[in-house]
Protein backbone atom coordinates (compact mmCIF):
# COMPACT_ATOMS: atom_id res chain seq x y z
CA UNK A 1 0.00 0.00 0.00
CA UNK A 2 1.14 3.28 -0.72
CA UNK A 3 0.30 6.51 0.41
CA UNK A 4 -1.10 9.85 -1.49
CA UNK A 5 1.31 12.67 -2.25
CA UNK A 6 -1.31 15.37 -1.00
CA UNK A 7 -3.72 14.16 1.59
CA UNK A 8 -7.42 14.84 0.52
CA UNK A 9 -9.42 15.11 3.72
CA UNK A 10 -12.79 14.33 1.68
CA UNK A 11 -11.75 10.85 1.05
CA UNK A 12 -10.40 9.79 4.31
CA UNK A 13 -12.84 11.70 6.28
CA UNK A 14 -16.08 10.01 4.26
CA UNK A 15 -15.44 6.77 4.19
CA UNK A 16 -14.85 7.37 7.92
CA UNK A 17 -18.25 8.90 8.63
CA UNK A 18 -20.39 6.10 6.89
CA UNK A 19 -18.79 4.27 9.03
CA UNK A 20 -19.50 5.60 12.13
CA UNK A 21 -22.81 6.13 11.03
CA UNK A 22 -23.23 2.20 9.78
CA UNK A 23 -22.04 1.44 13.41
CA UNK A 24 -24.47 3.92 15.15
CA UNK A 25 -21.59 5.84 16.87
CA UNK A 26 -23.76 9.16 16.87
CA UNK A 27 -26.66 7.53 18.31
CA UNK A 28 -26.84 8.56 22.19
CA UNK A 29 -27.16 5.51 24.56
CA UNK A 30 -29.72 7.30 26.88
CA UNK A 31 -27.24 5.95 29.91
CA UNK A 32 -25.43 8.52 32.36
CA UNK A 33 -25.68 11.93 32.57
CA UNK A 34 -26.05 14.76 30.04
CA UNK A 35 -23.42 17.04 29.51
CA UNK A 36 -21.59 19.89 27.40
CA UNK A 37 -18.39 21.13 26.58
CA UNK A 38 -18.19 24.44 26.98
CA UNK A 39 -14.92 24.88 25.77
CA UNK A 40 -13.03 22.83 22.84
CA UNK A 41 -9.64 21.14 23.12
CA UNK A 42 -6.86 23.29 22.09
CA UNK A 43 -5.58 23.57 18.22
CA UNK A 44 -3.65 21.67 16.89
CA UNK A 45 -0.69 23.97 16.98
CA UNK A 46 -0.61 23.84 20.91
CA UNK A 47 0.15 27.96 20.81
CA UNK A 48 -2.42 29.81 22.53
CA UNK A 49 -3.00 33.41 20.68
CA UNK A 50 -5.61 36.35 21.77
CA UNK A 51 -8.30 35.14 20.29
CA UNK A 52 -8.19 32.39 22.94
CA UNK A 53 -8.29 34.63 25.37
CA UNK A 54 -10.98 37.00 23.90
CA UNK A 55 -13.46 33.94 23.13
CA UNK A 56 -12.70 32.25 27.01
CA UNK A 57 -13.27 35.58 28.45
CA UNK A 58 -16.81 35.98 26.67
CA UNK A 59 -17.76 32.64 27.70
CA UNK A 60 -16.92 33.15 31.05
CA UNK A 61 -18.01 36.44 31.56
CA UNK A 62 -21.77 35.18 30.19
Amino acid sequence: MSLDKTYNPHDIESRWYAFWEENDFFRPSGQGEPYCIMIPPPNVTGSLHMGHAFQDTIMDAW
